[in-house]
């Protein structure tokens, strides 16, 4: 059992084997959305704070910040998101960037141990990004391309994985502060996309031992319906056992899938979060006829395969 352990100044969040499955909301992201992007360049956080509490009020554990503009001050930018976002939120963040100088911007004002997102294989970024992460004692994700780009073969993408994780290694840093991104590849466009991801996110638990995330989106990239099919996507991948994603926690169909493959999978405890978020509250008045209803019920002698109330059947 590996667990990542990460957290703001007074809260932590545990990704791992035998935990509920980890979110990580994507929404702090300039990246396609031009409105975002042109109010952070100018210094108008007002969109990163009601995107942030949106995500942490919708079921988020964790909250990915973004600062990529292009021609824009990103050290800068990020450093203050980041300030922003735990003056508001006791949430865990994610500092995400591919320029090194805004990772540390990020880091140096962070209150807590923060997931890095992201290294690579490739060996310019591991040199100058994991003594980045053993510094500043964070986690970090790791994304399985490297020099020769994104491999199509799931079995070179392990061996990228690997070989981050050894390499971290040398630097010092344990496999349980790594967290993998087996790259999950557009299913419309190659038709095995899912079983290759389902497969490879079992390797690297069994045979790495490592935690795994991904972009949970790109899974239906260019098809209708994507919200259902990433709730098809999310729940077996959990079965594989993929323990985090970095998604929209705002759509309710994928963060149902999740919170039923938690229950099915055993990570949610007497199923207390999905009850405490499904049950309906009984009308006014209507408690005491529930009561009568369901000892009715259990006089009638209902088993196991009939005779219990309605009532007791969809609790």
């Amino acid at each position: 059992m590996t667990d990542t352990v990460v957290s703001s100044a007074t809260k932590e969040v545990v990704i791992g084997f035998e935990r509920p499955f980890c979110v990580i909301g994507e929404r702090i992201n300039p990246t396609g959305r031009k409105l975002l992007a042109a109010e952070m360049a100018a210094g108008d956080y007002s969109r990163v704070k009601s995107d942030a509490l949106a995500q942490v009020e919708a079921g988020a554990h964790m909250l990915d910040v973004n600062a990529g503009i292009p021609m824009a001050d990103e050290p800068r930018i990020l450093a203050e998101s980041i300030q922003l976002v735990q003056s508001l939120t006791d949430t865990p963040l994610s500092i995400d960037s591919s320029i090194v100088a805004a990772l540390e911007a990020g880091l140096a004002v962070y209150k807590g141990k923060a997931l890095v997102n992201s290294v690579t294989g490739e060996e310019e970024r591991l040199e100058v990004v994991l003594p980045l992460v053993k510094k500043y004692g964070a986690a970090v994700v790791a994304i399985s391309n490297d020099e020769t780009g994104i491999s199509e073969d799931p079995d070179v993408r392990f061996e990228v994985a690997k070989k981050i994780v050894q390499r971290a290694a040398d630097y010092g840093i344990h496999y349980s502060d790594i967290v993998v991104d087996p790259l999950v590849m557009p299913i419309g466009a190659l038709g095995n996309a899912g079983k290759a991801a389902f497969s490879l996110i079992r390797r690297l638990r069994e045979e790495l031992k490592v935690n795994t995330t991904c972009g949970a989106s790109n899974i239906s990239f260019g098809l209708p319906n994507r919200h259902s099919l990433n709730q098809a996507f999310l729940s077996m991948a959990i079965g594989a056992g993929m323990t985090s994603a970095i998604m929209n926690p705002l759509h309710m169909e994928e963060m149902t899938g999740i919170w039923g493959a938690d229950v099915l999978m055993g990570a949610d405890a007497h199923c207390a979060h999905w009850i405490k978020r499904f049950r309906e509250p009984a009308a006014e008045g209507e408690a005491g006829a529930r009561g009568r209803r369901e000892r009715t019920g259990r006089r009638g002698g209902g088993g196991a395969t009939g005779g219990g109330s309605p009532e007791t059947a969809s609790a």
